[in-house]
């Protein structure tokens, strides 16, 4: 086993297709595509690409800790209480424990995401 991932933008392998649950659903009718890449101690830390097309979510990250860098697209994620921030191809940023606001795609979005709980 190598040590070393590399994270491949634009993956041959079968994505997993979903869309959000009822609870998270604000407006639209996004979809998500994940292409799930790695899984490490003992499935507490996941790595790979997610796209998401168009709409607006809760978004509750509860206790996990999560690193995004967005390849192409625009994000705009508000967290409860706070103002909007944008974030479009070449932004990163992590959304921490206990984070809690909305998440609205602008343009389908697709990121390298890592997550760690």
């Amino acid at each position: 086993m190598s040590l070393l991932k590399t994270i491949v933008p634009i993956s041959t392998e079968a994505p997993r297709v979903s869309k959000p649950g009822p609870e998270r659903l604000i407006s639209g009718d996004p979809s998500f595509t994940t292409w799930a890449q790695d899984v490490a101690r003992g499935e507490m830390i996941h790595t790979g690409v997610w796209e998401a097309t168009p709409g607006l979510t809760h978004s509750v990250k509860g206790e996990t800790f999560e690193f995004c860098h967005i390849l192409e697209g625009v994000v705009e994620i508000t967290p409860d209480g706070g103002e909007p921030v944008t974030y479009k191809a070449g932004d990163s940023f992590v959304m921490k424990p206990g984070f809690v606001g909305t998440w609205r795609t602008v343009e389908t979005v697709r990121k390298i995401y890592v997550t760690v709980m």
